[in-house]
C-alpha cells in the first residue's frame, strides 16, 4: 500500500539588521552596495530577492516569502556584508608555507609591478610568475608567506592563485612535495 504525502513548504518573511561601525560609510545604488572606510572601498551586487536599505547605522535586508532560493540568497548577502564592514575594520590574513624537499626553492615579491616569482622549484630554469590584485599586500618571512587585505575575496583568490602556480604535475606526489601550500586561513588553522 502506498501512502503519498504532501510536502508544505513554508515561506516566510525574513529581516535581519547589521549595524555598522563609526567610520564606515555604507552606500546603495543601482543593485549594488558599497562599502567605504577611508581609501578602502568594497562592492558587491546584491543577489535576486533581497531587499538592502540603510537606516541610520544599519543595513537592513529583508525578503518575502522566502522559499529555499531566497533563504540562501538572503544568508549570503548577510554574509558578505559581515565580511565586508570586518575586513575594512579588522583586515584578513591568509598564510602560506614554502616547503623544498629537492632543491631550495625561492620566492619574490616586487611591489611596484605586483609580480610574484617562484624560482627554482624542482630545479626549472625558468621562473613562474604571478600578476596581483593592488588590494593585497604580501610579506615574506621564509618558510612563510603572508597575505593580509581588507577585502577577503582579494586574499583568498591570491592565496589559491600561489598554491596553483606552484603545482607541480606528471610527478608522483608522495615524492616530490615541493611548493607554496596554505596554512592558515582567517578562521581556520591546517597545521
Amino acid at each position: 500500500m502506498l501512502i503519498f504525502t504532501k510536502m508544505v513548504s513554508s515561506k516566510k518573511d525574513m529581516v535581519k539588521e547589521i549595524e555598522i561601525p563609526e567610520g564606515i560609510v555604507a552606500n546603495i545604488e543601482n543593485a549594488v552596495i558599497t562599502i567605504k572606510k577611508d581609501s578602502n572601498e568594497i562592492s558587491k551586487k546584491i543577489a535576486p530577492g533581497v531587499l538592502i536599505t540603510l537606516e541610520g547605522n544599519k543595513v537592513v535586508l529583508k525578503t518575502e516569502k522566502a522559499g529555499k532560493s531566497k533563504r540562501k540568497n538572503f544568508g549570503t548577502m548577510a554574509g558578505h556584508i559581515k565580511n565586508m564592514i570586518q575586513g575594512l575594520t579588522e583586515g584578513f590574513e591568509y598564510e602560506l608555507e614554502i616547503c623544498n624537499v629537492h632543491f631550495p626553492m625561492t620566492v619574490d615579491f616586487d611591489k611596484g609591478t605586483k609580480i610574484f616569482k617562484i624560482n627554482n622549484l624542482l630545479g626549472e630554469k625558468y621562473p613562474r610568475t604571478v600578476k596581483l590584485s593592488d588590494k593585497v599586500e604580501i610579506e615574506i618571512k621564509a618558510p612563510k608567506i603572508i597575505i593580509k587585505s581588507y577585502d577577503i575575496e582579494a586574499a583568498g583568490h591570491t592565496a589559491s592563485l600561489l598554491e596553483a602556480t606552484s603545482k607541480i604535475r606528471n610527478r608522483d606526489r608522495n615524492k616530490f612535495q615541493d611548493g607554496i601550500f596554505i596554512t592558515k586561513k582567517p578562521r581556520m588553522e591546517y597545521l
